[in-house]
């Protein structure tokens, strides 16, 4: 169940999870890398456009997921928002 359908603003574990399952997927495909953009995956969470969303929060989960072959393709300006994208090696 989504945050929104139970009026919930995401936490750190809900976007950790999400960006878990993506990875998963994206392994599964043999995929080499996955390009993540914060916008996305806070959607995939739920709660984002709106009131509750929690931005900062899923910025700050995908950039500690980060490691050294990782790379960010865009950042916004003030380095959190929906336009953050990172490349993530596979498999993680």
């Amino acid at each position: 169940m989504k945050m929104f359908e139970r009026n919930l603003p995401p936490t750190l574990k809900d976007f950790q999870d999400e960006l878990d399952k993506m990875f998963k997927t994206a392994e599964q495909k043999g995929t080499l890398n996955i390009d993540v953009k914060s916008g996305d995956l806070h959607r995939g969470v739920g709660c984002y456009p709106g009131n509750n969303h929690r931005m900062s929060v899923c910025c700050d989960v995908m950039r500690k997921n980060m490691k050294s072959d990782d790379q960010i393709l865009q950042e916004p300006l003030k380095g959190k928002g929906a336009s953050l994208i990172i490349r993530y090696k596979l498999p993680r």
